[in-house]
């Protein structure tokens, strides 16, 4: 296969179905993942950036020139996230103020536990006091948060209090799912709403029963539909560990009469405790849900960095540490170049009180950070983000390359004059953008 050719298949025609006979023989895996990972840096250009040209002029109309304009991103449009689970749970106020201060520092998206068994171990009294000071300490830092999960027929989400009648069960879950959305409405907005559809044979739990007894497809759309009704302007996803065409189905049925899809996100968990995905596999799940035209969201991503023995998972390794950092420097660079994705979310940011028990955060259990989080921190606050000076031509304009997200822009006259606001870079912003001094 040409090298023409397969960039046609792969980079020309992101939305299309996933590459077809690629596994023939490995030479030609090789290449492709030379090749995903060689223009990867061409697209993150193409779909990250975005050209802009500054018009300034006096307010009588009169452009000005030599002008020296900053341009200084303050926040990525991009979601760069972490569960945030141990926030005021850690017994230590030195290792938990660390904790906070490098997730502030590195990530604008947090996601917040709302496990139903935990998160309201008696009927009628949920933990809302808690999340509310959460989400606060986010809004206050600028990170926007994600509620998860709000369904999930694990026992994690299976109260044991749960009566046996699936109707009362039918009830109380959707009673939960308008409580919650409505009342968060003003500090979240994206909502895992029904987590792990595929596979309703693995447990043994009443909501478990609830979910089985409904079938998958209409288990998932009532629990959509009644978020969407307690907050329209939510962002709703469906979340799974199944990124292969039993999920892609179910997806392709959650529709409303009109044929609209009841979600607005896709979620792909991409937990790798077994080894880090090969390149091909993270572009081939991405080309799979790319099809759906529905931005996609990795939410659940885990890349460890110690050894585990039998079932026991232990410590972090400098070895370990280093594979940790290359993987996922890797991964978030497919992942940051392909256009459906919005965001990633790690899974978790520090080793103390990891899921398994695996050293999988960016912090280690004292909260000094591995070299993954000082490669992220590279990634995201410099190779990914937009701090330009520059000075207007004779025309008034000065035009520079910027990262989509939130900005300062300031300018300095000749004449001393100074001025300033706050701008956003999106999509969908004007690539002439006029600014006049008054």
């Amino acid at each position: 296969m040409r090298r023409r050719e397969f960039l046609r298949l792969t980079v020309g025609t992101l939305f299309a179905a996933p590459l077809q006979g690629a596994s023939r023989n490995l030479r030609i895996k090789q290449e492709e993942e030379e090749v995903i990972l060689a223009t990867a840096e061409e697209r993150i250009r193409k779909y990250r950036q975005k050209l802009v040209t500054f018009h300034i002029r006096q307010s009588h109309g009169q452009p000005i020139q030599h002008a020296r304009v900053r341009l200084h991103q303050t926040r990525h449009a991009f979601l760069f996230g972490c569960n945030l689970f141990r926030w005021g749970r850690i017994r230590d106020p030195k290792r938990e103020e660390l904790y906070r201060q490098r997730f502030a520092a590195l990530l604008n998206y947090a996601t917040l536990p709302f496990y139903w068994r935990s998160y309201e171990p008696q009927p009628g009294k949920p933990q809302y006091a808690y999340t509310e000071a959460v989400a606060a300490w986010c809004q206050k830092h600028g990170i926007t948060c994600k509620g998860h999960p709000l369904v999930w027929d694990h026992p994690a989400g299976s109260p044991t209090w749960l009566p046996e009648d699936l109707q009362q069960v039918q009830t109380l879950s959707i009673r939960r799912v308008r409580s919650i959305v409505s009342h968060f409405a003003n500090q979240i907005q994206i909502w895992d709403v029904v987590n792990e559809p595929t596979d309703l044979g693995r447990f043994h739990t009443t909501m478990n029963r609830f979910a089985r007894s409904l079938g998958a497809v209409r288990y998932t759309k009532i629990h959509l539909q009644t978020a969407r009704h307690a907050n329209p302007k939510a962002l709703l996803l469906v979340n799974d560990y199944r990124t292969d065409q039993a999920y892609l189905q179910i997806l392709q049925k959650l529709k409303d009469e009109n044929g609209k899809f009841l979600f607005d996100v896709i979620g792909i968990q991409s937990h790798m405790h077994g080894g880090p995905w090969p390149v091909r596999r993270v572009w081939k799940v991405c080309q799979r849900f790319a099809q759906l035209q529905v931005p996609l969201h990795f939410t659940e991503t885990t890349i460890v960095s110690g050894p585990r023995i039998g079932r026991k998972w232990q410590s972090t390794t400098p070895e370990g540490e280093e594979k940790q950092a290359e993987a996922t420097v890797r991964f978030y660079t497919i992942l940051f170049s392909h256009p459906a994705v919005e965001a990633i979310t790690w899974w978790d940011f520090s080793d103390d009180g990891a899921w398994q028990g695996a050293p999988a955060g960016w912090l280690r259990r004292d909260m000094s950070p591995k070299p993954v989080y000082e490669r992220m921190m590279e990634l995201i606050k410099k190779k990914w983000w937009t701090c330009a000076e520059g000075v207007t031509d004779s025309s008034g304009q000065w035009t520079v390359p910027a990262f989509l997200g939130e900005y300062n822009l300031v300018i300095e006259t000749e004449s001393g004059q100074r001025w300033s606001q706050s701008i956003s870079i999106q999509r969908s912003t004007p690539s002439h953008i006029k600014i006049t001094l008054s």
